[in-house]
Parts: structure tokens; sequence; C-alpha cells
């Protein structure tokens, strides 16, 4: 079976919103067999609504539409689709009682037109919002089957969990599934990434190869076609290796984590505990590091120390390092590393001093970074790096890198 998701509500095309829904359904959908083919948005306009579910209704065997559920005017899915498919809409009991009951519970006066969340298109298979007011929507109408699921991803995406894809479950007639696994690299760019992997990607059919670059990361998107007999993950285990064997110096970690993460559960599993000195990079690895559950058990704290004076002052670097060398330098890296460590009494001290943007500081160019890493037992280890991007780009990849470093140097010690 293949499907379309259709996108409504202006605020997406605005760019004011980022459609996470059809990430979200894609995603589901393969999981049930089910290929995704097309992602469409359109505003809130009943006749460009129209255009798209005509276009969608030829090259779609399922069409779920997300968004235009809610009380107001410019709300104007039910009542397109249903206009089209030649439907009435008629007031679902439950929907309307469970609206009335959460104006009662908040103590709030409802609205008349709150009543127009609770109609539905007659005939359809309603889907319950257990987590909003307007519920969702599940019909076959001719050669389609439509679903309409609400448009913030709070209320859509337990109720399709809940009660959507039970709705479509086994329509494909395909009890295949889609099986995917993402690999994820660092210090390699997407180009250099690709052109060791060229000949794989050239190859593909079962399982398929998808790069995707972003935050100074590439992601391999590896996903294959189960067969029934269990083959999709034997599959994409030999592409795995296959790719590894070219580029797995780069690798760190599968699916939805990231560096920090990784580097968290090291730190755990070591016991080792961690503090952080920052300049350029203004408390990012500290803010990062701290909205990782259980970071209390490993991060003892850090400082800001944007100034010179504060490098002194807080982090007790001696005057005459940065007179002789700079704030800019590996030396001022050094001290930052190991005196952050001594006085939060951390295991490892890591520091960021270096050249954000967009001008050049103490004759260094934009981009210049110096990443000092304090590690008990072993001595202060400082790398320079050259970055290049945006002021933005360059504090976020010095993070990134000061992450695989430490995972490095940790990994490294265990060997």
């Amino acid at each position: 079976m293949n499907a379309e998701i259709i996108a409504v509500g202006s605020e997406l095309l605005l760019g004011q919103i980022v459609n996470t829904n059809a990430r979200f359904l894609s995603r589901q959908l393969a999981d049930l067999g089910i290929n995704v083919y097309y992602h469409t948005v359109v505003g809130d306009n009943p006749d460009r609504l129209k255009d798209a579910m005509e276009i969608a209704q030829e090259r779609a065997e399922l069409i779920i539409f997300t968004g235009g559920l809610g009380p107001t005017k410019d709300d104007l899915t039910k009542d397109t689709i249903a206009g089209q498919l030649g439907k009435q809409l008629v007031l679902d009991e439950e929907a309307m009682n469970s609206i009335e009951l959460y104006f009662e519970k908040t103590n709030r006066v409802m609205t008349e037109n709150n009543r127009k969340q609770a109609l539905v298109i007659e005939g359809c298979a309603v889907l319950k919002n257990d987590n909003g007011m307007a519920p969702g929507m599940f019909l076959v109408a001719g050669e389609n089957k439509y679903m309409l699921l609400p448009g913030p991803p709070s209320e859509m995406e337990p109720m399709f969990l809940k009660y959507g894809q039970n709705a479509i479950a086994g329509l494909s007639g395909n009890q295949a599934k889609i099986e995917s696994r993402v690999l994820r690299f660092f210090g390699i760019g997407e180009a250099a990434l690709e052109s060791e992997i060229e000949d794989l990607i050239d190859q593909q059919s079962n399982p398929t190869i998808a790069p995707l670059a972003g935050d100074g990361e590439v992601t391999l998107r590896l996903t294959a076609r189960d067969d029934a007999n269990g083959t999709a993950q034997a599959l994409i285990d030999q592409v795995e290796a296959a790719i590894m064997e070219r580029v797995g110096e780069h690798f760190y970690g599968y699916n939805e984590t990231s560096l920090m993460i990784v580097l968290s559960k090291l730190l755990k599993n070591e016991n080792l505990t961690i503090s952080a000195a920052e300049s350029l990079t203004g408390g990012m690895f500290q803010q990062e590091l701290s909205s990782i559950s259980g970071a209390s058990s490993l991060f003892h704290g850090g400082i800001v120390c944007y100034s010179n004076q504060a490098k002194i002052e807080l982090v007790k670097v001696m005057p005459e390092t940065i007179e002789k060398h700079g704030a800019v330098s590996s030396e001022c890296a050094a001290e930052l590393a190991a005196n952050i460590a001594s006085i939060t009494h951390s295991d490892i001290g890591i520091s960021f001093t270096g050249v954000a943007g967009p001008d050049s500081l103490e004759g260094h160019p934009a981009g210049t970074v110096f990443i000092g890493i304090h590690i008990k037992g072993m001595p202060v280890h400082v790398e320079k790096l050259s970055l290049s991007g945006s002021r933005s780009a360059i504090r976020k990849r010095s993070v990134k890198f000061g992450c695989q470093i430490i995972i490095n140097r940790l990994s490294g010690t265990r060997k």
C-alpha cells in the first residue's frame, strides 16, 4: 500500500512551525509495511486543499491529513474532505461530552464554535482524542482510505499510536515490514563519507543507504524491506559491516543518540566525574550535559569564563600565561582544564577557548579553537581545531569535538 501525508496549516508554509508530524507518521507507517512516497503541505485554503486531495487520490491508496480540526474558521480540513466525498458532518456525542467535561473541569465557558470540534464525517470510525478535544477519523470511500488527525503533535502522536495504527494495520495485505537503522558519524564531512562508500550507494536496492548531514554530523539511514522471512535485519547487518570497514573510525552511535549521550553513558560506566571551563562556547557544553537525565551523578559543575579577568580570577589561570601566550592558546586551554578539575574535585576537566567569529582575535582567524582535556592520572591533552561556518556552528561543533576527544581518550585507556 502507498500512502501520502498531507499537512494542513498556513503556519507550516510560513516557517513558523516545523512539520514534525510527517516525519513521525512516515516512521510509523514504515513499521506497518506501508510506503510513503509523498509529503504535501497546504495552507488553510479550501480550494488548494481540494487540489491537493485530488492529486493524492490518484497516486496514493491511503491519505493521512494532519491539522485543521480545531474550532476556528480557518480549521477547514474535515469540512473540505466531507464536501469532496459527498458526505455530511454529524455530531459525535462522545466527543461532545468530552469537550463539555473539559470546560467544566477548567471552569471555563465553552463557546459555540467549540461544538465544531465534535463534528465528524458520517460513516467514519472515530479516533478518540485522549489529550485534546478534536477527535480523529478513519474512513474508506471508493478506492481510497482517509485518516484525519489533529495538528498538535502532543495530540496526534498518542492518537495514532493508540487508535490510528490499529485502524490501518493489515490494510496493505502484506505482513512484510520495513526495518531501518541509523548510523551516526562525526569528524568526517558528508562528501568525504559518501566518496568512501560511493560504490555501496550505487549498488543499493535492498537495503537502501540514505546519507544526511546536519549540525556538523553525518548520518546514514539503512532501510530494508522484510520479505516475511525475517531477513531485513540480516541485510542491514551486512551493509553496516561493509560501511564500518571503510569509515568505522568516525562512527559513534545508532539511531537517536548523540555524542553527549554517548559520553555521559561512558562516564557513568567508568564511574568518572567531569567539569568544564568554557570561554567561546559560553556554557553550551554544561547546558547540553545537564539536560541529560542522571547527569548529577557525573557532572560536578563548571564556570563560564568569557573574559580574561574571569579566567584569571575564577579558574586561576596564571596572568603570565595570558600575557605571554594569549587567551586563545594551547597553554591557556591546558590550565583551564586542569584547574577546573581541581577546583570542582572532578576526575575530568574540559576547557574551550578560541575565536567563534566573525572577527579575528589575538591574531587568530575565526574558527580557531583550543580544547583542553585533563583526565586524572594522564597528562593534560590539548587539541587545536580550525573550524569553518557561522559563529553558532563553530560553537556547536566545538562542543561535539570536545565530547569526541574525551570518548576517544577514555576508549584508548581501556585498550
